[in-house]
């Protein structure tokens, strides 16, 4: 997220997403048909200007609907192209969106407010489960001292980072209870992770 200094940011608030949907980014993955939610085995990149068929997506196909949409007279010349699918994919019907999605969980968010670091780290399943690292929290020996960290837990985050992005958007960012402040003023990186991926639990 652009930050520039204490004095200039390029945005007031930063809503992290708690969960992105990666799907459609990886390859050999089954993938959602946009039209019928059926199992995609083409994509088209021309369609993706196309406002008319899910603006704003990655356009992919089943057989049927591919076959459907480019019989439309501006989508004749289009060139699309297979999917990848693993090879092992059971054949069976795929209907009405039970292809699976792959997800990836907000886990920790870096924040910088000028040279000043700090993390909000996820250590559990529970929504309220967050600790507050602050890398600078106290200090020893003066100038030519130390650096003292100190994480702290923050359940209190749980509260803004449910609410709606238009809730968080009017609220002022002085009534922001606790370290919260931090974590929607100065995120800088969200880094998410695949619980069914993890090497580690």
């Amino acid at each position: 997220m652009p930050r520039f200094g204490k004095d200039f940011k390029l945005f007031k608030k930063i809503f992290p997403s708690l969960e992105l949907n990666i799907t459609d980014l990886l390859e050999d993955t089954p993938r959602q048909c946009r039209i019928c939610g059926g199992l995609a085995v083409y994509e088209c990149r021309e369609c993706y200007e196309d406002p008319d068929i899910a603006a704003g997506t990655i356009k992919q196909f089943c057989k049927d609907c591919n076959t459907q949409v480019h019989l439309h007279p501006k989508r004749l010349n289009h060139k699309f192209n297979p999917v990848s699918l693993p090879k092992d994919l059971p054949d069976r019907e795929w209907r009405h969106s039970c292809v699976p999605c792959q997800k990836m969980e907000l886990f920790a968010v870096l924040c910088i407010e000028t040279s000043h670091y700090v993390a909000f780290v996820k250590y559990g399943r529970d929504d309220s489960a967050w600790l507050f690292f602050d890398s600078m929290a106290d200090r020893d020996g003066g100038q030519n001292g130390f650096n003292i960290p100190q994480v702290t837990p923050c359940p209190e985050v749980r509260e803004y980072l449910k609410m709606s992005p238009e809730d968080l958007h009017s609220l002022d960012t002085r009534r922001i209870q606790g370290c919260a402040r931090r974590l929607l003023c100065d995120a800088y990186m969200c880094m998410y992770q695949s619980p069914t991926m993890s090497l580690y639990k």
